[in-house]
């Protein structure tokens, strides 16, 4: 069991600035204090509507910081050439609806193949690590690696929500799923990351699979920044990976 990584994503710093227009707050700002803090990586999602993260965020975010940036993207035209451009380390295809107000689910891999294969196969040829956000089902797992993907990310969404309405036998099968989702994907020879949703009270059993490599978490650290300050909320989440990792290493 190596260590496990944690990634940063900060669009929701800029939820806030755009809130009010200008440049405060400040997303390299964000990205700095991630790094300060002990983030392995920042993650930013440029959405089509441009809600939150915006074009000169990312480049910006490129140009200077010195943590691996993963560029968290729709399977688009559009988004694919300004990953070429842009060349972040890793990018993370991730479904996409316009009404939506954060992703919902997992990519529909096995269904989608024709499509994601050419845009997968373009950003490694890049040089880009490609990850895909899918559920902890053994079909998508199968058809992500038959795309040739280096990443799975598995959703967590579901098992937090089961967590934070205390329905403990629904988190504790789904937790199981991911269990099951994590050594199936390393057993195809796939690096394992999950995400969504994950709090201080969720993330401990999450971070105690093995097979994980990172976990990625932006929402509840921006919220919890309003209360403790940015670099306390992801210093306390880094300690409570890090121990419940710890723990379950024989």
């Amino acid at each position: 069991m190596g260590a496990l990584r944690l990634g940063v994503n900060i669009d929701h710093v800029a939820t806030l600035r755009n809130a009010r227009g200008g440049f405060h707050p400040d997303t390299l700002r964000a990205a700095e204090a991630a790094a300060a803090a002990g983030a392995d990586g920042i993650t930013a999602h440029l959405r089509e509507d441009r809600r939150h993260i915006r074009d000169e965020d990312i480049a910006r975010l490129k140009e200077t910081i010195t943590l691996p940036l993963n560029f968290e993207m729709a399977a688009t035209e559009e988004m694919t050439a300004i990953a070429l451009r842009t060349k972040p380390h890793a990018a993370c295809l991730v479904p996409e609806k316009r009404t939506e107000r954060t992703t919902e689910g997992g990519l529909d891999v096995a269904g989608q193949h024709s499509h994601l294969a050419p845009v997968v196969r373009a950003l490694s040829e890049a040089g880009i690590r490609v990850s895909l956000f899918i559920e902890a089902e053994p079909q998508q797992i199968e058809a992500a690696r038959r795309v040739q993907a280096a990443v799975v990310e598995l959703h967590t969404g579901a098992y937090c929500d089961a967590v934070a309405a205390g329905e403990t036998a629904a988190a504790a099968k789904l937790l199981t799923a991911l269990q099951e989702g994590a050594r199936r994907a390393a057993g195809l020879g796939l690096e394992v990351h999950a995400g969504h949703g994950l709090t201080f009270e969720s993330v401990g059993p999450v971070a105690a699979i093995p097979e994980l490599a990172e976990l990625n978490i932006g929402h509840f650290l921006i919220g919890e920044a309003v209360f403790i300050g940015l670099e306390a909320a992801i210093r306390r989440m880094r300690a409570l990976m890090d121990a419940a990792r710890a723990e379950a290493t024989p």
